[in-house]
């Protein structure tokens, strides 16, 4: 069965259609399928990584986003987390799950407070990129694909940002990204070799597709509310028109 097909039934009745198709072996309508790809490079210290893990958690206990899941068409989305760091360093910490309440909620919450905290050397936006893509198609249907990108440093590692970005673009997958701004950053011996900054970095050369946006963080203790903000947006079933850039202090 066909997507459209598939997505046109669910919106007719998608509490029995939901069940059927989980009989039938066939992919379950959901909203969104949406994948959260973090950053665990070095540059991420423990504590960092920590408030990370802690917004995530914070984001899926909230009843603000459970309501939004709960009030789409069909009802429910798809989430997955992954941690990433060089090109072939990606870590599954919660896998594909179907929300669609609270109780489904909470149990998501819990995969990633329980997840084990790791942290490695380099920052491949693109592998993660490359990753994410091959995540898609694993017993869910959605709407719309959406990768949720979180980092506080540029591409430094696997091939670059602009051919990944555009083989994902290429399959209707939309990038989103949160960018967190480091208030202390290191700085190279040469200034000719300084990095772009991270938020124009971020919006100018990693976000993409339909309805993408970038959430901006003010450093890592504004993290919470900027990943709440930015989940409750992309699982909206129809993204009303917003800022390309929000910025959370």
């Amino acid at each position: 069965m066909r997507r459209r097909e598939i997505l046109g039934a669910a919106l007719a009745a998608p509490a029995i259609l939901r069940a059927g198709l989980a009989r039938a072996g066939e992919p379950v309508p959901v909203d969104v399928e949406l994948i959260l790809a973090v950053d665990c490079s070095r540059s991420i210290d423990p504590e960092e990584q920590e408030i990370q893990f802690r917004g995530y958690e914070a984001a899926f206990r909230d009843p603000r986003l459970i309501e939004g899941i709960m009030g789409g068409p069909v009802g429910s989305i798809a989430c997955m987390m992954f941690l990433w760091s060089g090109w072939n360093t990606q870590h599954v910490v919660a896998p594909w799950a179907q929300i669609d309440g609270p109780e489904s909620a909470h149990r998501f919450a819990d995969a990633i407070a329980a997840a084990p905290r790791r942290s490695w050397l380099y920052t491949s936006i693109s592998g993660a990129m490359d990753f994410a893509v091959k995540q898609f198609g694993q017993g869910f249907e959605g709407m719309r694909r959406v990768v949720d990108i979180s980092g506080d440093g540029v591409n430094n590692s696997g091939r670059s940002v602009e051919e990944a970005r555009a083989e994902a673009l290429a399959q209707g997958i939309t990038l989103n990204g949160l960018a967190v701004l480091d208030r202390t950053p290191q700085q190279p011996l040469d200034p000719r070799f300084a990095p772009p900054p991270l938020d124009d970095y971020y919006r100018d050369e990693v976000i993409g597709g339909p309805g993408a946006f970038l959430v901006v963080a003010e450093g890592f203790p504004a993290f919470e509310a900027a990943v709440r903000r930015k989940i409750i947006r992309e699982i909206a079933a129809l993204p009303p028109p917003g800022p390309l850039v929000e910025r959370y202090a």
